[in-house]
């Protein structure tokens, strides 16, 4: 048997909880500043393999920037290079990568969500996913070009 005592608390801290959002703090976006995912802008690229979304600086431009990929299942790309390192997180999915100037997506290796990956300046690779939409994010500095560098 729930006190009297016991009874008011508990109503005390519902009540509590459910106006806690009501005044919630407010931040100086100056100093920290933040996106919430149904405020990031996702652009489809001309040849309907991905989306990207720019995060912060500009990947054609020089200097650091830091975007997401989301590749449509059963789409890759073909072997290229970048002239910068770029440095990878895979955040849903599972994305497969290979190396090398034949395209071969039999041959490529799975990095499930969660890991994390570096793609090395002027280093051929081909990527994508398979069977399930996969998003990345990647770091990088630009211009973040991509070289093609395909043998038939």
């Amino acid at each position: 048997m729930i006190t009297r005592a016991v009874q008011v608390l508990l109503a005390s801290l519902f009540a509590l909880i459910a106006v806690a959002p009501l005044h919630a703090a407010d931040i100086n976006r100056e100093a920290v500043d933040f996106t919430p995912p149904s405020e990031i802008k996702w652009v489809k690229n001309p040849n309907g393999s991905n989306e990207q979304a720019i995060l912060f600086g500009n990947p054609s431009q020089p200097g650091p920037y830091v975007m997401r990929i989301k590749w449509y299942p059963g789409k890759m790309s073909r072997p290229h290079f970048h002239q910068h390192d770029r440095f990878f997180v895979v955040i849903s999915g599972t994305w497969w990568m290979g190396t090398g100037e034949v395209f071969d997506p039999n041959a490529t290796v799975p990095a499930p969500a969660g890991s994390y990956v570096i793609h090395r300046a002027k280093g051929i690779h081909y990527d994508g996913a398979k069977d399930e939409e996969t998003i990345i994010q990647v770091w990088g500095n630009g211009p973040g070009t991509s070289t093609p560098a395909e043998k038939k």
